[in-house]
């Protein structure tokens, strides 16, 4: 095998020469270290597990290894995987059977030469499609599918709003993390309250108690509202003692991102969509300034935040019924718990703004006169 290993040999007291790496009929087969030996390496391989969106970089969006199957019966030329499941980073994901495809064809030696290749790709959100190339005899390819609802007991994040025209700020919807209804509960801890190594030894999930009991959150908040353009804060915080997030990346939905927009502390891009009628913009970090998204320690959250300033289109821009805010943010593909609309921050109330009346205007001058009269 080059490229992966498996964890386990398995019994190989069957050979006596030329030992396999692994005898297992199952094995499960792990990424190599990028510091691995040049011997063990292949192609596309040794990210340490890691795979990147093919937005953020494309380079590192696909893995690869090349496995050699011997100890077969007769002249078999091959034979299809029967099971292939695909833990990244557990069970959330649920992988199709494995069926013919076409490989595909990638031109060297400057387009005088096509070889035939197939990459595994990450796809919008919660999709990676793996194929499996048996050399010079086929090409079977299978989807795997992630569910958040699969990967994790209790919900990863949470959004709250807030608005420069209202005080109330909408707070995330409880993640309820910590119930001891929770089959696998993770430990929460009052703010203030000093967390030992053993702690985090004994139990890594150890989160910081909030209203929400959330593990992380993220929050929108409309900042300004120009002429030609609005901004907002968007911040996420982390409120795990013990886990911190490297290359992390934020979807968030709003149709608002039609009119590209400018992120001054986070990459972004806007992603192409299929059977969503909303634009979807992708956020992550910028390396060396802001990739890792770091614990919570006795005082405060990690937090990485940013300020993102939108185009008015003239024909859609609103800021009445909750247009402002983003119909579904997902974190790290996680979808997180979403406000009721009912909760948003009201508009004020218009009365404000409207002319005095001609009461009003009476009453006023009724009330210079007397102080005239007074003074007088």
């Amino acid at each position: 095998m080059n490229g992966a290993f498996a964890t386990q040999q398995g019994d190989c007291s069957t050979f006596t020469s030329q030992i396999p790496h692994s005898c297992k009929i199952d094995p499960v087969i792990v990424d190599l270290l990028p510091d691995a030996a040049n011997e063990n390496k292949s192609s596309d391989s040794c990210h340490g597990g890691l795979l990147s969106a093919w937005a953020i970089n494309p380079l590192q969006s696909f893995s690869s290894f090349e496995i050699t199957v011997g100890h077969l019966e007769g002249n078999t030329t091959g034979y299809i995987p029967l099971n292939l499941t695909l833990m990244a980073p557990g069970p959330g994901y649920t992988c199709g059977q494995l069926e013919d495809t076409d490989p595909t064809v990638s031109s060297v030696i400057g387009g005088r030469r096509q070889e035939q290749v197939f990459k595994g790709a990450m796809f919008f959100l919660n999709q990676v499609d793996i194929a499996i190339v048996y050399h010079n005899v086929g090409t079977w390819k299978s989807s795997c599918t992630y569910s958040s609802y699969l990967a994790n007991k209790a919900p990863v994040c949470c959004v709250s709003y807030s608005t420069f025209y209202n005080p109330i700020i909408t707070s995330c919807p409880q993640c309820i993390c910590c119930r001891s209804s929770n089959p696998n509960p993770m430990s929460c801890i009052g703010k203030g309250n000093p967390v030992t190594q053993s702690d985090l030894a004994s139990k890594p999930d150890i989160v910081q108690c909030t209203d929400h009991m959330c593990p992380l959150r993220v929050h929108w908040h409309l900042k300004n509202n120009y002429k030609d353009q609005w901004r907002v804060k968007l911040t996420i915080s982390n409120y795990n003692y013990g886990k911190s997030y490297s290359d992390w990346n934020v979807v968030v939905q709003h149709p608002g991102f039609s009119q590209s927009p400018i992120t001054y502390s986070f990459n972004s891009t806007v992603l192409p969509t299929v059977g969503i009628t909303d634009e979807v913009a992708l956020f992550w970090g910028l390396e060396h300034y802001n990739s890792q998204l770091l614990t919570a320690d006795e005082k405060q959250p990690g937090s990485v935040t940013t300020e993102v300033l939108l185009e008015k289109d003239s024909k859609s821009f609103t800021l009445r019924n909750g247009w402002a805010f983003p119909k579904r943010i997902y974190f790290n593909g996680d979808n997180c718990e979403m406000p009721l609309p009912d909760t948003f921050p009201m508009l004020p109330n218009g009365s404000l703004s409207q002319k005095p009346t001609h009461h009003h205007f009476i009453l006023l001058f009724l009330i210079i006169l007397t102080l005239k009269t007074l003074l007088v």
